[in-house]
C-alpha cells in the first residue's frame, strides 16, 4: 500500500491509450488512487500549470508532485512502492520487458490509431460520445458534439505522420492480425507476458490493446472473435491488486513470445535506427536546443510496402532504456541474453550506438551535454 495516508490521483480518460497503461499499473500495485477526468477545465487549471504540457496521463503523488509520462510514472512509483515489483530482476526477462514496452508504446500506436480512425461507420458514434463527454461533460449535447468533432479531427489528422496511408493499410492490418494471432497463442498458455505475474511488458502492451484495440467497437469485436484469450488478458490487466504469481523459472522467455520479438526487430528497429540518425543530425544543426515533437520524415517498409512517415525523437529516449541495460550487462549475463537475441534476430539491433543521447527535463526532450562523444554503429 502507499506509504502516505492520502492517495494518488490519476488524470486521464477511459479512451486514452496511455492512461490505460497507468490505470492498469496502479490497480496491479494495489495502490489507493482516485481518477479525475481530464476535461478542458482540468487541463487548464491542473495539468498544464503543473506539468507545462497538455498531455495525459498525469499522476499526482500523495506529496503533491505531478508526473507526466507513463514510463516515468512507473519508475517513480517503483522506487517508492517496490512490492510487487514489475521489473524482472533477471537479464533475459528484464530486457524482454524493456523491449516490449518500447514496441507497444511506440510501434503499436500504428494499428491502434488505424483501427480507431479508419472505421468510422463502426466507431464514430461511440468516439464522438466519448470525446464530447470528456471535453465538456456538463455542456448541452450539441456543444459536446461540436467540440468532440474538433478534437477528434486533430487526432485523426495524425495518421499520415504515423505512416498510416491508403497504400500501407493492408500491410498494417496484416502485421496486426499476425501479432494478434501470436498473442492469442501466448495468452492461451500464460496469464501474463512472462508467466504468472505481470511485468513492465504487460503494462506496455495494455496501452494500445485496451483503449483502442479492445474498447473501440470495430477492433474490439475483431479481438473478441479472433483472439478471445487476448481479450481475457486485457480484462485481467484491470483487476485490482490481483494474485501475484511468479515469472518463469530460470530467466526463461516463453517460446510463444519469440515470434513477437522477431517482429519487433524486423519492423520497428529499422525505424529506430533512422530516428537515432535523424536526432543526431537535428541536434548538430540546432545545438543546445530543445527538440520538437517532429524532426523530419523518412521512408519505411512494412511487409514489403514502402511509404513515408514522420520521425519523432521520443522513441529514441525510450530506446535508450533497453540499449543501456544491455550495454551494462556482465559477461555471463550478456552471454545468456545474446543467445536470446540470436534466436530472435536482435543482435544487430542491440548493437546500435546512439551518438546524441536524449534526456527528459520538465517533460521536454533535450540533448545530453556529453552525447556528442558517441558514434552510430555500422553493424
Amino acid at each position: 500500500m502507499a506509504s502516505e495516508s492520502s492517495s494518488y490521483t490519476l488524470y486521464g480518460t477511459e479512451f486514452s491509450l496511455y492512461t490505460g497503461k497507468a490505470r492498469a499499473y496502479l490497480r496491479y500495485k494495489g495502490l489507493p488512487f482516485r481518477e479525475r477526468l481530464s476535461t478542458l477545465r482540468v487541463y487548464k487549471r491542473v495539468i498544464v500549470p503543473n506539468t507545462g504540457v497538455a498531455f495525459v496521463p498525469v499522476v499526482e503523488t500523495p506529496q503533491g508532485q505531478f508526473i507526466q509520462d507513463t514510463t516515468e510514472i512507473i519508475d517513480y512509483i517503483e522506487s517508492r512502492e517496490p512490492a510487487p515489483a514489475v521489473y524482472p530482476p533477471t537479464p533475459r526477462q528484464r530486457l524482454t520487458a524493456l523491449l516490449l514496452e518500447l514496441y507497444a508504446d511506440e510501434w503499436l500506436l500504428i494499428p491502434a490509431m488505424h483501427y480507431r480512425w479508419n472505421f468510422p461507420r463502426e466507431n464514430e458514434k461511440f468516439l464522438m460520445a466519448e470525446f464530447g463527454r470528456v471535453a465538456l461533460p456538463h455542456a448541452p449535447a450539441f456543444i459536446r458534439r461540436l467540440v468532440a468533432r474538433r478534437n477528434a479531427a486533430r487526432f485523426a489528422a495524425m495518421l499520415p505522420s504515423l505512416g498510416i496511408q491508403p497504400e500501407t493499410i493492408p500491410a498494417i492490418e496484416q502485421s496486426y492480425e499476425a501479432l494478434l494471432d501470436d498473442l492469442e497463442t501466448h495468452f492461451s498458455q500464460h496469464r501474463y507476458a512472462l508467466g504468472d505475474r505481470a511485468s513492465l511488458a504487460d503494462f506496455g502492451l495494455i496501452a494500445p490493446f485496451y483503449a483502442h484495440l479492445y474498447r473501440d467497437p470495430f477492433p474490439g469485436a475483431l479481438m473478441r472473435r479472433r483472439a478471445p484469450a487476448v481479450a481475457r488478458w486485457v480484462e485481467r490487466m484491470f483487476e485490482y491488486n490481483p494474485p501475484h504469481g511468479q515469472w518463469m523459472d530460470n530467466d526463461a522467455i516463453p517460446e510463444t513470445l519469440l515470434p513477437i520479438l522477431r517482429r519487433q526487430f524486423t519492423e520497428h528497429f529499422p525505424v529506430l535506427r533512422d530516428t537515432v540518425a535523424a536526432v543526431a543530425s537535428w541536434v548538430q544543426a540546432h545545438p543546445g536546443q530543445r527538440l520538437p515533437r517532429r524532426i523530419g520524415d523518412h521512408r519505411f517498409v512494412l511487409n514489403d510496402t514502402e511509404s513515408e512517415r514522420a520521425l519523432m525523437p521520443y522513441p529514441q529516449w525510450m530506446l535508450q532504456r533497453p540499449l543501456d541495460y544491455y550495454a551494462e550487462l556482465e559477461s555471463t549475463d550478456r552471454t545468456s541474453v545474446d543467445s536470446l537475441l540470436r534466436e530472435t534476430g536482435g543482435i544487430e539491433a542491440m548493437s546500435l550506438r546512439v551518438p546524441v543521447r536524449l534526456r527528459r527535463e520538465n517533460n521536454r526532450l533535450w540533448p545530453e551535454p556529453s552525447s556528442s562523444e558517441g558514434t552510430l554503429s555500422d553493424a
